[in-house]
């Protein structure tokens, strides 16, 4: 057995076990390694100690609990936080409001996900699909001979470097932009049954932040309008097609996707240039996103 093959075994324990007390020994035992190898090597794949892993992933339920209207204290209780204080000041310690504020003003909230370290290290060729975890990825070299346009929104938002979607908890930016978009969507002269895009670059952000737009997709970018613009440009790209059985397990496995898609890029000697739009598909009657990635040789 592998070594990351352990230490996923152990982060199967802890999700089937995640409103149970969680002794460290014992997924050391799990894992058939010492404590202390245990640990370093924990943090090392997963990249957070082992028990700030299991307080994200705890708290990663609890969010769901609240929206779901659970009762604070109960849910403090049922997520191991000991008192509704403890899980008030850890939830604000994450996500920056506490979560009677979070229950009266809700917002989109990014949590750490449970890795799927097999991505890590297994690598498909173009045109294979790799399953895993109810998620189909295939990559595919295509070449756009005309421009995509779209209107929609766009905002600055605090972007954390060096870490992907679903190793930085927090409130969701983007999910902001994108509940901005839908409200004004109707007034948007869209292709019907066309695509959206969301899309993250610099575009003239302050330092710290990533400037992003989400759109419908149009036929051409009207000469006097107030909303935002952007072209998906023609040139070559990898297109990575992304399926799941439904949408909210598209989006909730979309930081693995793109953790992989590095991966994906880098062993292949390329490196993506500038952008990693996400394109939305209306029509599909399954969970479907394309990923369109202008890449370079490294």
């Amino acid at each position: 057995m592998h070594a990351w093959e352990s230490i996923q075994k152990t982060l199967e324990h802890i999700e089937k076990n995640i409103s149970e007390e969680i002794h460290i020994e014992e997924l050391a035992k799990i894992a058939a390694l010492s404590l202390f190898y245990y640990q370093r090597l924990f943090a090392r794949l997963v990249k957070r100690p082992v028990r700030e892993y299991i307080k994200l992933r705890r708290l990663a339920y609890a969010c769901e609990s609240l929206e779901a209207g659970g009762h604070i204290t109960d849910i403090a209780t049922k997520y191991g936080f000991g008192s509704r204080e403890t899980f008030s000041r850890a939830f604000k310690e994450v996500y920056g409001l506490n979560p009677s504020e979070y229950r009266q003003s809700p917002v989109g909230l990014n949590n750490f996900d449970k890795p799927n370290l097999l991505l890590n290290y297994v690598m498909v060729d173009e045109g294979v699909p790799l399953i895993s975890e109810g998620i189909v990825l295939e990559y595919n070299r295509k070449i756009l001979d005309e421009a995509v346009y779209f209107l929609g929104v766009k905002d600055f938002w605090r972007f954390e470097s060096g870490k992907m979607l679903g190793e930085r908890p927090g409130v969701s930016g983007p999910t902001a932009i994108w509940d901005r978009f839908y409200e004004l969507r109707k007034d948007i002269p869209s292709i019907p049954c066309g695509r959206r895009v969301g899309v993250s670059y610099h575009g003239g952000a302050p330092e710290g932040y990533s400037t992003y737009f989400a759109g419908a997709e149009v036929d051409v970018i009207p000469k006097d309008t107030d909303f935002a613009s952007w072209e998906l440009p023609p040139r070559e790209y990898i297109v990575c097609e992304y399926e799941a059985e439904d949408f909210n397990e598209l989006l909730a496995s979309m930081g693995k996707m793109m953790k992989f898609t590095r991966f994906w890029l880098k062993k292949h000697g390329l490196i993506a240039d500038g952008f990693f739009p996400e394109i939305y598909y209306s029509s599909q009657k399954h969970a479907y996103m394309e990923m369109w990635i202008p890449f370079k040789n490294r």
